[in-house]
């Protein structure tokens, strides 16, 4: 990762954001006593950031210690005893690193790097406790139960994990400028893109995982599964190492958020569209291939040779985790021995283990057991079959096991992307050429088809491919390893940080980033309003006054909604309408009781005009004989789908699917749409409609756009119209309110379909008449993200804020009134 990020300075100028880690001491010092020190934070933070001008985002590695002992020199000294002054001095010093340490290449752009402080219990709650005692296991299908103690709890150090990404946030938001990319980098900053969106509603954001992504049933075990989730998705692009990954995520979305994908097979939450991808990671192939070529390396490699001549040497190398299959490579290699006896004596295992993060003396110990017993079942005073190091290895001894190998054998039960993997092809290409038993369980295993991949826990097919691989013939070792060397040096740690940047770029070009609406200026509004002698108000219902919930019959309006509309419509001033998908009778239940407030009920089927208790039939003339046929196939699709249900309404027939399997309910929609609109539709005046959760057939006459016009023709001295809406039915109305082409000051409305449906004559002609409305007055807004793909021309984010506006109008309305009272 950090050599793609390097790379990438070639073209990009990039601003690094990570954590400092642990802090040691260069000299003794001793520490002021806890008591007296004021600048501990309550709440103090970690994690890690990544930014081009390009911003990105990483995460560093600690160990707890106690933050209240004195300290030496060489040990940790706690956040808080490190004075503002030292704090700054670092950052100064990390402004010259590319050119003082790292080296700086000709041409290559500004790389800045900016530390994130994080308080000791924050980080390493963040680190130590949730990413690794939590995030770390789901994501390699282990659940706490089996890395963990019987009352191990996976919400335990949720506050530290939420106040790291926060930090993080808080720090990309202080150094952005307009034009930036942002790069969010791996599981210990998944709600970082969502804090970022909060606090940069207009920025660029790319989330990358590098680890495992679980399916929906393992990811559901999660206590805070919405909450990680919905952090992903602030970004614009998450990306994974594979397909599997991505489709693993896009389930999750939909099964635990009930969140629905787009056809091109993002996630839409509340119009704000993330786009899902996948772009394996690689190894920076030019750097090993020189590292491989270390004078160090050769007098090894002849050492290792000569140690173990005649034999076939077959390596591994891991870090000792319960996930890396270090247990089912050894016992694959006693059924290697068991099965095919002409090896003992003639093949060696070199398996070293690197010490993991966290631990696990029980793994050692059973990893020590089966070493031992394997070697006392086949070894002999000449001949040790297993020779096993836990130890960490220099470098040119790893390069020297990998190029005078027989075998590479790695054989992960879960891994996002295993370098050794690729070391091992690009070390094979200057000796024998060996092949490559990998686990099927890896992220990289599909970009590496030609090595022999495996089931880790089948061990017979472990053992027979071992077999396979030391009797291969040159030939076939050659076509393999050519194969393999093409895809290694060509899928780089470059070639990925090169390919992250071009999709983020992809991304500002398409719809969802192009066309950014902005949010609804309260100044503007209430000026407009102010300034009005006739206003109207035309509202939707769901989603747009009340909250989308599961079940509709509980979308009740709040308080504050009721108080806004009953203001709004006691003003002479103005006229008030609900423009809803529900029936007549949910909204005379609810809102029935406020005086003055027009309806429409069914997406403008019918009507009931303010101060009225009559419900006007748009349908009556309308031939509404199809509901029957739409009716039966309707019955079809519910008899085949568990969960969902018919509305029967008077103008419109309605299938809901919320309650049903998500992907399931999904899939039979498109199916019944796509049914519906090539026989039905085709033969009879209506249109099919998908909704949130749902499929609606109604009158082609009939739709919310119908009724503006219609309130719009009846009330054309209107100065001021503010519509708000939340989805697709919605579309209708701000398309009616299109009323200005090109610089036309003045607009000409016709008698629309609405008005002359409930004519009392059908000889009475209706004229066209003139709008007093101007272009600046009219307030479309779209409820939902600002990059919502609308015809609105404002938005806001959740209903509370439409019911704030309205309540913000009529306090303004109100208080010049008051004043000229007095």
């Amino acid at each position: 990762m950090i050599s793609g990020i390097s790379s990438l300075a070639a073209t990009h100028e990039q601003l690094i954001i990570g954590w400092t880690g642990d802090v040691a001491s260069t000299v003794p010092i001793e520490l002021p006593p806890v008591s007296s020190r004021t600048d501990v934070p309550e709440h103090p933070d970690h994690s890690p950031h990544l930014h081009h001008r390009t911003v990105s985002s990483i995460a560093s590695i600690a160990t707890a210690q106690d933050d209240e002992e004195e300290t030496g020199a060489g040990k940790k000294v706690p956040l808080a005893s490190i004075s503002e002054q030292d704090r700054k001095s670092l950052e100064e010093t990390l402004k010259d690193y590319p050119e003082k340490i790292r080296g700086r290449k000709e041409g290559e752009k500004d790389t800045a790097y900016v530390p994130v402080w994080i308080d000791d219990k924050v980080a390493h709650g963040h680190y130590d406790g949730y990413c690794k005692q939590t995030l770390w296991p789901l994501f390699h299908y282990l659940l706490w139960q089996d890395v963990a103690t019987e009352y191990a709890s996976a919400d335990q150090h949720w506050p530290s994990y939420y106040k790291a990404n926060e930090d993080f946030a808080k720090k990309v938001a202080e150094v952005y400028k307009p034009g930036d990319l942002i790069w969010v980098h791996d599981y210990h900053l998944l709600l970082v893109p969502l804090l970022i969106r909060q606090m940069l509603p207009e920025a660029a954001v790319g989330l990358f995982v590098h680890t495992p992504f679980p399916s929906s049933e393992v990811f559901r075990c999660l206590p805070r599964r919405k909450e990680i989730l919905d952090g992903m998705l602030g970004a614009n692009l998450v990306c994974f190492q594979t397909y599997s990954y991505s489709r693993h995520f896009t389930s999750s979305c939909v099964r635990v958020c009930g969140y629905e994908t787009t056809s091109r097979g993002g996630i839409d939450v509340q119009g704000h569209v993330a786009t899902i991808s996948y772009c394996p990671v690689g190894v920076d192939a030019e750097r090993v291939g020189r590292d491989v070529l270390r004078p160090g390396i050769q007098p090894k490699l002849e050492a290792l040779r000569t140690l173990y001549e005649g034999k076939k040497i077959i390596v591994g190398r891991d870090k000792l985790d319960v996930v890396k299959g270090v247990v089912q490579k050894l016992r694959a290699f006693e059924k290697l021995l068991q099965d095919y006896p002409q090896w003992i004596g003639h093949a060696v295992l070199i398996q070293v283990t690197s010490p993991a993060l966290s631990d696990s003396p029980k793994l050692e110990r059973q990893v020590s057991e089966i070493v031992a017993h394997i070697n006392g079942e086949y070894g002999s005073l000449d001949f040790i079959p297993v020779h096993h190091y836990h130890q960490t290895i220099k470098k040119d001894e790893f390069y020297a096991l990998l190029s005078v190998a027989d075998l590479g054998v790695i054989t992960p039960l879960r891994d996002g992307m295993n370098t050794t993997s690729m070391e091992f092809v690009i070390a094979q290409e200057q000796t024998k050429k060996s092949p490559l038993v990998l686990s099927e369980f890896m992220g990289i295993s599909n970009n590496m088809s030609e090595a022999l991949q495996i089931n880790p826990w089948n061990l017979g097919e472990v053992a027979a491919a071992m077999h396979r691989g030391l009797t291969m013939s040159d030939e076939e070792k050659l076509r393999r390893h050519t194969s393999l060397y093409h895809t290694v040096t060509t899928q780089t740690s470059h070639t990925w940080a090169g390919m992250l940047a071009k999709m983020l770029l992809e991304q500002l070009g398409r719809q969802n980033l192009a066309k950014q609406t902005p949010f609804i200026p309260k100044d503007r509004l209430e000026k407009s309003y102010l300034k009005a002698t006739k206003r109207l108000f035309l509202f939707d219902y769901d989603g747009t006054l009340a909250p989308i919930v599961k079940v509709p019959s509980m979308a009740t309006p709040t308080p504050a909604t009721l108080e806004a509309l009953e203001k709004l419509a006691a003003d002479p001033k103005n006229i008030v309408y609900i423009i809803s998908g529900r029936d007549g009778e949910f909204l005379e239940q609810h809102l029935g009781h406020i005086k003055n407030l027009g309806m429409s009920a069914e997406h403008g089927g019918f009507i009931r005009e303010p101060g009225s208790k009559i419900w006007a039939n748009f349908t009556e003339n309308l031939d509404m004989s199809w509901m029957d046929e739409v009716l039966e196939i309707f019955k079809y699709y519910t008899e085949r789908t568990t969960g969902s249900q018919i509305e029967t309404k008077k103008s419109a027939i309605t299938w809901h699917y919320r309650s049903s399997d998500p992907e399931w309910g999904l899939f039979q929609c498109r199916q019944c749409q796509d049914l519906l609109e090539n026989n039905l539709a085709r033969k009879r005046p209506i249109e099919v409609l998908v909704g949130k959760k749902n499929l609606e057939v109604r009158p082609i006459a009939v739709n919310k756009g119908e009724i503006v016009k219609r309130i719009l023709y009846f009330h054309p001295d209107a100065e001021f119209i503010f519509c708000a809406g939340d989805d697709k039915t919605d579309e209708d109305m701000f398309r009616a309110l299109l009323l200005f082409q090109n610089d036309n000051s003045k607009a000409v409305l016709e008698a629309p379909l609405s008005v002359t449906l409930l004519a009392d004559n059908d000889t009475t002609k209706f004229e066209s008449v003139e709008l007093a409305v101007t272009r600046d007055d009219i307030f479309t807004t779209a409820v939902g993200h600002s990059s919502k793909r609308t015809l609105a021309v404002w938005h806001v984010t959740t209903p509370e804020e439409i019911v704030e506006h309205m309540l913000h109008l009529v306090a303004t309305s109100a208080a010049p009134e008051e004043k000229s009272n007095l």
